[in-house]
Formats: C-alpha cells, sequence, structure tokens
C-alpha cells in the first residue's frame, strides 16, 4: 500500500499550526484518542497547545511531519504551505475559509486558492475551507471539532467515508447505528487533491471495507474511472450519495431531450456506469455501508422476510413495491420443508407471518428460520423490533436473535435482522450483530434501498467493466447499416425507400466530407461549395439535419423539400401516397399544428400546403412510415463533465408528461442499449403486448447505435440533436427516424454551408 497520500492518510506524525480553538482542538482529540505517533504543536509564542510541547515555527521541527493541521488565516496558510513543502511534510489540511468558495466581492479568493496551488507544489493538500480527517483505525486526528465516533479495535475493519460537507461529516460522526468507521475525511474546495484521489488513497487500506462518498460534483471522470476500477479489484463496494436531484436540467430547452436530459440524469448514468451504487438519503446512505460492510454486495435482488405479525409481513410485501426487488413465491419443495415445521394453522408464504406458536422457542424457532432460509435467496430478512430497556426486558427476543443467527450459518445465508423503527435497535445490539455477521437494519424503507443498492453492486460485479468514457474510439466500419427490405416490400419500412433511389428529382442533401460542416459534422458525401462563418448561420432545417443523419448511414424516410403547393404535390406523387407534410424552421411542430399525416392526394396535399406554407420557412414532403408499433424518442446533449449523453425514451407528443426515459452515457454498447430499452414503462409494447405486433427491436437498436456513433464521431460540434420520434415498425420492417432536430454546438468556430 502506497500512494501520494499515505503519510497524510496514515501519518506516524502529525503537526498542528495554530493556537486558537480549532488547532487546540485537534490536538485534544488526537491525545483522547490515543494516538501513538509523534505530535508536535506549532506556535511562535506558546510554550504548550492543550499540555503538548509546541516548537516556534515549522523550520523548528524534530523532523518532516507526515500530516499538518493548518488553523490560520487564508494569508499565513500560504506561508505556512510554503514551509512544509520546503521540509518535505507529507500533506496538509487546510482548514482556513475565504478561498475559492468566497461569495460577493471578494475576488481575492480565487487568487489565493491559485496560489496555495502554486506554492504546495507536489506536496498533498486537502482544501482548503475543510474540516479535515479522522483516522479512527490509528487514532490520528486531524479534526478541529469533537466527534462521536470511536477508535477501532485491532484488527478490526470499517467503512470509510468521504463528504463534501464539513457539517454532514460532523453529523455522521454522531450517528447510533453500529456502523464501524475507518476513516471519515472531508474534500472542502479540492483545489489540488481531488475527491477520487482521496477516494484511491482510503480504499487501499486493509482496514476498510467498503466506501461511500457523499458528492456534490465530480471533480475528476477519470479519476472516478481509476476509483471504480480499483475497488472492484479490491471487492470494496462502493456507494454515493449524490445531491443536485432537483436541478433544473435547462432554463429553456430547445429539445424535448434537453427537457429530460439534465446534469443529474448525466450523473446518475456515469454512476451506473461505474458500479457505483446511488442513494438519496443520509439513512440509507449509512444503512447501505452497513450492509456492504457486513455481507457485501447482493448476488441478485430476491429477498426473504420472516416476522410474527401477519400486518408487518404486509408492511414489509409492500416495501418492495416499484423496486427491482422481489419477494419470490416458495417452490413447493421450499414451502414443504418450511411447512413441517410449523403447525397446520400457519399459512407459508414470503413474507412469512410464523405467527407466535413458537415464540421464545429457540430450538422449534431455529428449525423454521433454518427450512425458510434454505431456498436460493440472495437476503433472508427478519423483522424484530426491541422493546424500550428503560421500561420493559427484551430477554425473550434474543432466543429469537441466536436462532436465526444459526439457521443463516447451517445454510450458509446471508441476513439482516429489520427494526420497523429505527429507535428499536439500540447502537450496541446493532454492533453486537455486526460481529455476528448479520446486518441491523434501522428502518424498513433505508432496508430496502440498501438491499436494491448492494444488489446493483452484485449485478455490474458480474459484467465486465464499461469502456472509459476518455476512450471514445468510433469507427465509421461499426456504423449500423441501413435496415434489411421485408420480404413483400410494399410499404415505407423497406431498404428501398431509405436509399433515396427515386426517378423524381433528388431530395435536397447536405452532406459532408470530413471537413467542416455545420461546425465540423462529419457525414459521408460531398463537400457544400458555400459556406458562411457561423455568426450568419440560422438553425438548421429538419431537411438538412435529415440529410446529414442519411448520409452518415441512418434510416431515414425519402423526402424533399419544397417551397410551393405545385411543387408540394408533384413530389408526394412521385413518393406515392400517403405522405406526411411538415412546416419547416418550426420546433415542436405537433404543438404549433405544423403537421399533416397521411396524406392520400394531390389535393390533400395542396390544401395542407396551404395551410402550413405561413408557418415557417418552407415545407417537406415525406413518405409516411407506415406499420409503426412504438414511437421512441433518442436524443443527444452535450454535457460539460460527461460530453455526448444519449437520453432513449418514450417518444411522441407526450414525451415531457410521460417522463419514461434512460440515459446513457457514450460510448455505450448493444447490450446497454437494449438494457435501457427493456427497462423502460412501454417495453411490453415493443415486445407484442397483449398479441399485439412485436416491434423490430434489433432494427430499433442499430438505429440507436447509430445515432451514438454519429453523435460521438462530431462530439465537439453537437449540442442537442432530437430523433423524435424514431418510428420502430413491426418485426423485420425496421425503425425510421420520423423527424430530427439538430442543434450545433455555439463554442464551435468553423464555417458552414450555405442554404438557399
Amino acid at each position: 500500500m502506497s500512494g501520494r497520500l499515505d503519510r497524510l492518510l496514515r501519518p506516524k506524525s502529525i503537526t498542528v499550526v495554530g493556537g486558537g480553538a480549532f488547532a487546540t482542538n485537534v490536538v485534544e482529540q488526537c491525545v483522547k484518542m490515543g494516538y501513538a505517533g509523534d505530535l508536535w504543536p506549532v506556535h511562535p509564542t506558546k510554550e504548550t497547545v492543550a499540555g503538548v510541547k509546541a516548537y516556534r515555527s515549522v523550520e523548528e521541527l524534530p523532523s518532516a511531519p507526515d500530516a499538518v493541521f493548518i488553523g490560520v488565516n487564508r494569508h499565513i496558510t500560504l506561508e505556512i504551505v510554503g514551509s512544509l513543502r520546503k521540509r518535505n511534510a507529507g500533506g496538509a489540511v487546510c482548514f482556513a475559509a475565504g478561498f475559492l468558495e468566497a461569495k460577493g466581492d471578494d475576488a481575492e479568493g480565487a487568487s489565493l486558492q491559485a496560489a496555495l496551488v502554486e506554492v504546495a507544489g507536489e506536496m498533498p493538500i486537502i482544501g482548503p475551507n475543510c474540516y479535515g480527517l479522522i483516522n479512527y483505525a490509528d487514532g490520528a486526528l486531524l479534526w478541529p471539532d469533537q466527534h462521536g465516533g470511536r477508535r477501532l479495535e485491532p484488527g478490526q475493519r470499517g467503512v470509510a467515508i468521504i463528504t463534501q460537507s464539513s457539517n454532514i461529516a460532523c453529523n455522521l460522526t454522531m450517528q447510533k447505528r453500529g456502523l464501524p468507521i475507518a476513516y471519515l475525511m472531508t474534500a472542502g474546495n479540492q483545489a489540488q487533491t481531488g475527491l477520487s484521489e482521496m477516494a484511491l488513497g482510503l480504499i487501499e487500506d486493509d482496514r476498510v471495507s467498503a466506501l461511500g462518498l457523499h458528492i456534490e460534483g465530480f471533480d475528476s471522470v477519470s479519476g472516478f474511472e481509476r476509483l471504480a476500477a480499483r475497488g472492484r479489484e479490491l471487492k470494496k463496494p462502493i456507494v454515493a450519495m449524490k445531491v443536485g436531484r432537483s436541478e433544473q436540467a435547462r432554463a429553456a430547452t430547445i429539445s424535448h431531450t434537453a427537457s429530460l436530459a439534465g446534469s443529474d440524469a448525466a450523473s446518475n448514468a456515469f454512476l451506473k456506469r461505474l458500479g457505483i451504487a446511488r442513494v438519496d438519503t443520509i439513512p440509507s446512505f449509512l444503512e447501505t455501508l452497513k450492509l456492504l460492510h457486513t455481507v457485501g454486495p447482493l448476488a441478485g435482488y430476491t429477498l426473504s422476510s420472516m416476522s410474527c405479525s401477519g400486518g408487518e409481513a404486509s408492511v414489509m410485501a409492500d416495501s418492495v413495491e416499484g423496486r427491482s426487488l422481489s419477494f419470490p413465491v416458495l417452490t413447493a419443495e421450499h414451502r414443504a420443508r418450511v411447512k413441517e415445521t410449523l403447525g397446520p394453522l400457519v399459512a407459508v408464504a414470503n413474507p412469512l407471518d410464523y405467527n407466535t406458536f413458537i415464540w421464545n422457542n429457540e430450538p422449534a424457532l431455529a428449525s423454521t428460520f433454518s427450512a425458510f432460509v434454505s431456498g436460493d435467496i440472495d437476503l433472508n430478512m427478519l423483522v424484530l423490533d426491541f422493546p424500550r430497556s428503560d421500561r420493559c426486558s427484551d430477554s425473550d427476543w434474543w432466543p429469537t436473535v441466536r436462532a436465526f443467527e444459526a439457521a443463516l450459518k447451517v445454510n450458509n445465508a446471508r441476513g439482516a435482522i429489520v427494526a420497523s423503527m429505527g429507535e428499536n435497535l439500540p447502537e450496541d445490539y446493532a454492533a453486537d450483530l455486526i460481529g455476528r455477521g448479520i446486518v441491523p437494519f434501522m428502518g424498513i424503507a433505508e432496508a430496502m434501498d440498501a438491499a436494491e443498492a448492494a444488489a446493483f453492486i452484485g449485478e455490474r460485479w458480474k459484467h465486465p467493466s464499461s469502456p472509459p468514457i476518455g476512450e471514445r474510439m468510433v469507427s465509421r466500419e461499426g456504423t449500423p447499416t441501413p435496415n434489411p427490405s421485408p420480404q413483400g416490400g410494399g410499404e415505407l419500412c423497406a431498404s428501398a425507400i431509405w436509399q433515396r433511389t427515386l426517378t423524381v428529382s433528388a431530395p435536397q442533401a447536405v452532406t459532408a466530407s470530413p471537413s467542416p460542416l455545420w461546425g465540423g459534422i462529419k457525414g459521408g458525401g460531398k463537400e457544400p461549395s458555400e459556406y458562411r462563418r457561423r455568426e450568419e448561420r440560422s438553425q438548421p432545417s429538419e431537411a438538412d439535419a435529415k440529410s446529414l443523419l442519411a448520409e452518415y448511414g441512418l434510416p431515414i424516410p425519402l423526402g424533399r423539400q419544397v417551397s410551393t403547393l405545385d411543387e408540394a404535390a408533384a413530389i408526394a406523387g412521385g413518393l406515392g401516397f400517403p405522405v406526411a407534410l411538415k412546416a419547416l424552421g418550426v420546433a415542436h411542430k405537433s404543438e404549433r399544428g405544423a403537421v399533416r399525416l397521411n396524406l392520400a392526394s394531390a389535393v390533400e396535399v395542396e390544401a395542407a400546403a396551404g395551410d402550413l406554407l405561413p408557418l415557417g420557412s418552407g415545407l417537406y414532403v415525406e413518405k409516411m412510415v407506415m406499420g409503426g408499433v412504438v414511437e421512441l424518442i433518442v436524443g443527444i446533449t452535450r454535457d460539460a463533465l460527461f460530453g455526448p449523453v444519449m437520453t432513449i425514451g418514450s417518444g411522441g407528443v407526450l414525451v415531457e408528461l410521460l417522463q419514461d426515459s434512460a440515459t446513457l452515457l457514450l460510448p455505450a454498447g448493444r447490450d446497454d442499449v437494449e438494457a435501457a430499452l427493456r427497462g423502460l414503462k412501454l417495453f411490453p409494447l415493443l415486445d407484442g403486448y397483449r398479441g399485439r405486433p412485436k416491434a423490430d427491436l434489433s432494427a430499433a437498436i442499430d438505429a440507436i447505435l447509430g445515432v451514438a456513433s454519429f453523435a460521438l464521431e462530431n462530439a465537439q460540434a453537437i449540442d442537442e440533436l432530437d430523433i423524435n420520434p424514431l418510428i420502430v415498425c413491426r418485426q423485420g420492417e425496421g425503425a425510421w427516424i420520423a423527424d430530427a432536430l439538430f442543434v450545433p454546438a455555439a463554442t464551435v468556430d468553423a464555417r458552414e454551408p450555405a442554404y438557399a
């Protein structure tokens, strides 16, 4: 175990600079915790700090300290850091505030933070604006306040927690849930050392069993990728509480995709990609860490539950509603084993109400519990609330605990005792249960959050890690080919229409070689001869966007941009009826009445064209897609941290109302896309719901992967790409991009084609 932060995290000598209350507290807490290393306070005038001999300066220290807590103001902090660097110190916690986090008119803060990083050089610094860290494994504290934790016993393991909030860190030390903590660390401003590097330093310690992260923002995509990979190698699971779910995705959205895909959706997709479980509350965060510490990730999502109350059994059954978790029905053989241990009046089910016939009968309880946990269940739960000790006796509860423990050991099963109310499981009881290898859950909802998170990690660990986002190498050879032509032909879901081979006037197409087009978009055709600067650009029309996508090899219905009623009718006749007619230059066409569908004759086309021409900048006539089963939305937005983010969901005019979508970071594989589709509420429609035709799932995945490939190859030039709908036809008949909105990246300064 070696790394840049080793001396700081596991110090053999600690220096505390400053004589105020905060610095004094650090010395006092180290003494109180029984820190066995050297403790060297530094103060220019005091002889002692908290009863420990003080030194006048960093230069007078006996040797270079491993870890330093700097508890002086922001200006003097820079001087101290410079001195420590010269002494080759192992690292420092910078407590002072007033750096980059400073609000208002304090422009000095940003420059001071930059200067702090410069003067530190390669010496690690944590913060500034940081409470520091507590090493409960060694009793080493760089912590300026009281705390509620206890030192680990020799040979004991615990979890490591990092938070970006010092106050939340203080609160976490006060938990009474029996969770052993090896390290608690705050990140502060992360001026030099980011959260992911801190986490990597902690997870290497053999005394750390699992890692918990409270995240406000990601310091480094590659850093988190390295952390997740290392956690998997060491078999140390990671859970995150990522705040920011309520943040609005955009102040104003142009596309449907932008309204669905905010920064939180991208963050969630990133954590999922890494195999880091996410929970939303502090209690669930702690209960998940408790589960991961005690039994590790779960192999799957199946649960069993036992209680001596039908009411509790019902509450447990309801608690998995809407979750990935389940209480599977017992097999006939399993049910018979349980039935043999209980009287005829007990109905055997999962969750099980074993009644009170065998209460306080330890052998009978052990027999029933052993039969029940003998099934192939991922986590076995026993609901048990202890009576309050100040007014009641709990002596009759311990035979139940011992019987459950024995049943788990005999069957090599994983188990948890669930108190329906947290106050009904005392802290010392929780610690005792962990020592027995039983997870002590405080609260049913929190238990389910924890089980779901642990099962997610276990499931992700069964599969290879996703490729790093930084390695976005896209090959045009991997671009999906057009949809195959179904036997019988006839309607639009046929490749002949996609191939644009009609004898009528060719549709206007915007195509490109690898030279600049819409800020660098790569298609597959000719380079335009006319360009204009970005500042003269107009929004690309649907015709423009579809031409780009078609040239890339994506399935686009044959269509043509027109400008008059007569031209619209003539082109429609050449395409073959029915057709769709749309006003160009109009976003959200359905809301504006700018789309007419299923036009079956030239007369209908002329009438519709007369209505639509005044609405936009021209018309687009297109062959109707027939045989559609499902409408999807496939969209791309560009995230400042993660790059291209793909949204897949229920499409059509109700896309925002339905809010049925999944978010993927790119690159994504075929399995990722299929899993995202299968997770949608509309997936049963794709799969032939109630005897309806099955959709061409393979073609839909091909089209989505093609959009992803296009987005990756042109990542710097796309701000938004909104395909709504992608019409998925009957099996064997393809999937077609019926509408496309393209928003070029405003930051790209490139020449662009001019359109008449």
